[in-house]
């Protein structure tokens, strides 16, 4: 029984400890799937697909609604903008969730890899995109961009999921002309957003173990403000370096998934 009791307190660690990671690393520019899911596999590998990523998403949710909250404090946020942008964000990643239990996403693992590997050459050879705040629309424009954005991209985290908080942040300061930092501000919202559709829909079906995720969530949340917090402090020049960082991972980890597994 004490064995039990040991290796479920060792788990409980491990996945915590991870949660952190990924809350850290989420907060600032998108990404913290790619340490949560391959850590909640390693550490239950015969555990249902569903219910570990039911379990992770029931954690990222705290830490991407605590970094959205964090930003809104400090960063100009165009509310008109992001709240029709968020609602079209659920409506998305719903209707992925539900078109990835009858359509195989694996024409998208394999070309997944090409896009992330487009997105970080373009990001490189444009040595001044992000570093300074210039929205290209008005009111009523932006608000149709950030709600094609939100549907889009919402279905693809519903229907795959890896890399969307970098989608988000690139396409922010690409097509909306933000900064790295308000473009990290705002993708948190709406990745809030799309994570609250994915939890929904696996906690409906059963698919959250609320015991691991709840304290998981702890840990998210203080990783989560942590990122935040140098965020701000070190501003866009900062966040656009840890964009780099985790899309060349997230080009690394997709190539292995799809091509070399």
């Amino acid at each position: 029984m004490a064995g039990g009791d040991n290796r479920g307190a060792m788990e409980l660690l491990l996945a915590s400890a991870a949660s952190l990671l990924a809350g850290f690393i989420d907060a600032i520019v998108g990404g913290g799937g790619l340490v949560l899911v391959p850590a909640l596999f390693a550490i239950f590998p015969n555990t249902h697909p569903a219910t570990l990523f039911g379990t992770g998403k029931g954690a990222a949710v705290w830490g991407t609604a605590a970094a959205a909250t964090q930003y809104a404090h400090r960063v100009d946020m165009p509310w008109a903008s992001l709240l029709p942008a968020a609602v079209l964000t659920f409506v998305g990643a719903m209707a992925g969730a539900w078109t990835v239990t009858v359509v195989s996403p694996d024409i998208l693992r394999r070309a997944l890899p090409f896009v992330l590997a487009a997105v970080l050459i373009y990001t490189l050879a444009r040595k001044d995109m992000g570093r300074s705040h210039a929205p290209a629309f008005a009111a009523a424009h932006q608000t149709a961009a950030a709600c094609a954005m939100g549907v889009v991209l919402g279905f693809y985290d519903g229907f795959f999921g890896p890399g969307t908080g970098s989608f988000f942040v690139f396409l922010f300061v690409r097509w909306l002309g933000f900064d790295f930092l308000h473009a990290s501000a705002s993708a948190k919202l709406l990745n809030t957003a799309s994570n609250l559709a994915a939890l929904s829909l696996f906690a409906l079906k059963g698919h959250v173990w609320w015991h691991f995720a709840l304290v998981m969530a702890v840990a998210n949340v203080a990783g989560s403000l942590l990122g935040t917090r140098l965020a701000l402090k070190h501003g866009s020049g900062f966040v656009r370096w840890v964009f780099i960082g985790v899309v060349t991972v997230l080009i690394a980890r997709t190539t292995y998934d799809a091509w070399l597994r």
